[in-house]
């Protein structure tokens, strides 16, 4: 009969084998004696970036939700196409939308400069996110780290599980809970539209065929962004009409005026939905919205991590080893 030493240990193995492909192994301190430098290194890359253009800090910031709805947060979003390999960057929500790339791998250079070898793309990436959010004005957090690159992609889940601009309240609420986010972690997250800027094809169904958008702000996105598809597809406009480029609370007040640009956007506020109530507390509450987005980019962080021996750290960012 094996002692009860032994049936310890084979179950403390076990454990240990269950927990080895979860967020377990992520660690706000991963990298404390691997690579000290890591956040002093990442965040004047960051500062830079934004300090020219200040849309990069959303760009940053979207490419994390892009990578991490997919196969989880492991740098898939980041690999180029090759003639061998179909990356993600060509999938429908991100062809000709998803941006920010350079930066990344400005980043990658100077931490492979300060610790070669040791830092995951995946955890560059959300380091960055983190930091273009606090650049802006919004809520800083401790990032959870210890996550590894993916060799692989997945075109067709990019093009399944990333929820459209056309996304209805039902689908978006779905989406999110395939991937362990709450309503309450959706409606916070979607905050993140406080920043940056939307193409004219993405927001083109909502002023023209719509009901739920005040009229004026209707009139006025139509004004750069004509009704026949194909012409001024990729004209921008402000996600957030009134501090596009401050982390505030401004999206929100945005809904319940129905100047959401976004027919998604404007799901989360429709007088009888749901949400509403979610949407009113971060108007009243710039606190209690930070407090959730943080929470709900946490959370985001840990879908499905490549952690221990799975994967690998990417010298670029951009293909495999």
């Amino acid at each position: 009969m094996a002692s009860s030493s032994t049936v310890f240990a084979s179950a403390a193995l076990v454990l240990l084998l269950l927990l080895g492909g979860t967020s377990a192994q992520l660690s706000t301190s991963f990298y404390s004696s691997s690579c000290p430098k890591l956040f002093s290194t990442v965040k004047p890359v960051v500062q830079s970036a934004i300090s020219k253009e200040k849309r990069l800090g959303a760009s940053v910031l979207r490419l994390f939700f892009h990578d991490c709805f997919v196969l989880g947060c492991d740098g898939s979003v980041l690999l180029d196409d090759t003639p061998t390999f179909t990356g993600e960057k060509t999938a429908k929500p991100n062809n000709n939308s998803i941006r920010g790339f350079e930066v990344i791998d400005q980043i990658k250079t100077a931490v492979e400069k300060a610790c070669p070898g040791v830092v995951s793309c995946a955890d560059i990436l959300a380091v960055a996110a983190r930091d273009s959010v606090v650049i802006l004005g919004g809520p800083n957090w401790d990032v959870k780290l210890g996550r590894r690159d993916s060799r692989r992609a997945s075109i067709s889940k990019a093009n399944k599980q990333i929820p459209p601009p056309t996304s209805s309240l039902s689908n978006l609420i779905s989406k999110f809970s395939a991937k362990g986010l709450s309503t309450k972690d959706m409606v916070a997250l979607s905050g993140s539209h406080t920043i940056g800027l939307a193409r004219c094809t993405s927001f083109r169904g909502h002023i023209y065929n719509d009901t739920n958008i005040d009229a004026s702000f209707a009139k006025k996105r139509q004004a750069n962004c004509p009704s026949a598809s194909g012409s001024g597809d990729n004209n921008l406009a402000p996600l957030d009409l009134q501090t596009p480029t401050a982390f505030d609370n401004n999206y929100y007040k945005n809904l319940v005026r129905f100047k959401g640009l976004l027919h998604s956007d404007q799901q989360l506020y429709n007088v009888s939905d749901s949400t509403d109530s979610l949407v009113k507390a971060y108007i009243s509450s710039t606190g209690t919205f930070f407090s959730d987005f943080v929470s709900g980019m946490i959370k985001m962080g840990d879908i499905k991590p490549l952690t221990g021996s799975n994967g690998e750290i990417r010298k670029n960012c951009r293909k495999i080893n």
